[in-house]
């Protein structure tokens, strides 16, 4: 991931219902969902899930497949790893006092 990549990324999560929609569709893992139910896990109507997908799938975090008359969107589960890697690799360059903040125990990498 370079810089652009992680901008645009973050840039797509930097908005509530985005990152809700980020954080139900890492919950349902690779089985993905539609619309509708991600609407109704995240309280918004189906057409704003849609608006708020395709600024995810510019960014690269979210893919959609058709599958008979439904979208199933998915999250991009690398993508989300890159980024993390991103920022810890050249932000935060696995500062300890942030690593404790992740969970991660002695001399651990996260990512």
């Amino acid at each position: 991931m370079n810089e652009s990549q992680a901008i645009a990324s973050l840039g797509a999560l930097a908005h509530q219902k985005r990152l809700q929609i980020v954080r139900h569709l890492v919950t349902v893992g690779n089985e993905g969902d539609t619309a509708g139910s991600i609407g109704t896990a995240v309280d918004a109507a189906p057409s704003k899930v849609t608006f708020h997908i395709s600024t995810l799938e510019r960014a690269g975090l979210v893919s959609s497949e058709r599958v008979s008359r439904q979208i199933i969107y998915r999250i991009k589960f690398e993508q989300i790893g890159f980024l993390l890697k991103y920022v810890m690799d050249d932000c935060c360059q696995y500062d300890p006092t942030v690593l404790v903040c992740c969970g991660v125990k002695n001399d651990d990498k996260c990512c």
